[in-house]
């Protein structure tokens, strides 16, 4: 694999983070940009095997502020890159099964409310008529937006890619970030498997692995890997045709339509930190029979595919976006499971703090390496 000696900007990770964001850059007119995937095929790492939602329902003011911007983004994908993404508005269903529970939900949703989003509540009823097919005597409300829903990663990572390269970005695949080249508190270039690039800025948009990748410049980001799987069944006749994407919160299992069938998945609590992506068959038994005991029809179900990925966690559940205390050296990383929904706007934003020197389309200024040490985290309850 042949690689430029030089870059103007060298981006690593070619996930929708790092698509979005060579794009976004080569969009703006920067020449000789450059994104880097250790993997053979791009979009193959943590976007890959994500579940592919994308959700207005947040509980904070900036979360929900991300998704306004990205997913009408995704709306019109299709249209500006002709690259379809199979967006479906299947909506999202938090099940509320605890009281302590009810007071935050209405909270986000008066807040969500506040910034335009029409999140509806429902009454433990309301939720048992709309599904009868699911065990929901436990159910005590739930909120729904029908603007929610399920996108497919792939799609939306190759019509960045394809978009990036027509604009004259190297898009460069099995090649792997070995070392980052620091002078004097200044980025110089990265050493990768297929030799060194010089560039005077190189933007980390390596998920999981983003906290290595500062380790090689000298910097601290505070980001760990913790893996989670899900499964998609064979073909459920039985399941309606609307059937929406559905969270036990409590439980963090969530089941929703894929192809004929199902998608289904449940956060194991006791999970360690690390970057093995291997099926913990254990773990698939006990979350099979949560599912199968709230949706009795995954009795009919057969084993279609079982996958696992990493989220990429920080210590607020919120991602981390710009400058380092090394100059040149950028991060757009840390989005905690949530990032594919917000990897349109991301790579905008970055290209905006590069180019501009601050963020113009929303101000995530809060939400910088620097808040760590500082002690201005940003919680965020509605994680799955």
């Amino acid at each position: 694999m042949s690689i430029p000696k030089t870059a103007n900007i060298i981006v690593i990770g070619g996930g929708v983070m790092g698509a979005s964001t060579a794009y976004h850059l080569a969009e703006r007119g920067v020449k000789d940009v450059v994104l880097i995937e250790k993997e053979e095929f791009f979009g193959q790492g943590a976007t890959g095997r994500c579940a592919g939602g994308v959700r207005y329902q947040f509980a904070t003011e900036v979360n929900i502020r991300l998704s306004l911007e990205s997913l009408p983004m995704l709306e019109r994908f299709q249209e500006e890159f002709g690259q379809a993404i199979d967006y479906h508005q299947v909506g999202y269903l938090f099940l509320l099964t605890r009281e302590e529970d009810l007071d935050v939900f209405q909270k986000n949703v008066e807040l969500q409310h506040s910034l335009g989003v029409e999140t509806e509540w429902l009454t433990g009823d309301e939720v048992r008529q709309r599904l009868p097919m699911m065990n929901l005597d436990d159910v005590i409300a739930a909120t729904n937006n029908r603007k929610d829903g399920v996108v497919d990663p792939n799609g939306v990572v190759m019509g960045y890619i394809g978009a990036a390269q027509r604009l004259g970005v190297r898009a460069i695949s099995s090649v792997e970030v070995t070392g980052i080249r620091v002078e004097e508190g200044q980025i110089v270039g990265v050493e990768t498997t297929a030799g060194t690039i010089s560039a005077p800025t190189v933007v980390n948009a390596a998920g999981p692995w983003a906290g290595q990748l500062g380790q090689m410049a000298g910097v601290s980001i505070p980001i760990e890997p913790l893996r989670r799987q899900w499964l998609t069944t064979t073909p459920l006749p039985d399941l309606p045709p609307d059937f929406p994407f559905v969270i036990d919160f409590a439980k963090s299992l969530y089941f929703h339509p894929e192809g004929r069938g199902l998608l289904t998945g449940m956060s194991n609590p006791n999970e360690k930190i690390g970057f093995g992506q291997g099926i913990d068959p254990d773990w698939e038994i006990i979350h099979m029979e949560a599912a199968i005991k709230r949706l009795p029809l995954l009795e009919k179900a057969g084993l279609a595919s079982h996958l696992a990925g990493l989220y990429e966690v920080t210590p607020d559940a919120h991602p981390i976006y710009g400058a380092t205390p090394v100059e040149g050296f950028y991060v757009v990383a840390g989005f905690s499971g949530h990032g594919f929904m917000h990897g349109p706007v991301s790579g905008k934003l970055m290209t905006e703090i590069i180019l501009d020197g601050e963020y113009k389309t929303i101000d995530v200024s809060m939400l910088d390496l620097a808040r760590f040490e500082e002690g201005r985290l940003i919680h965020e309850y509605n994680v799955v």
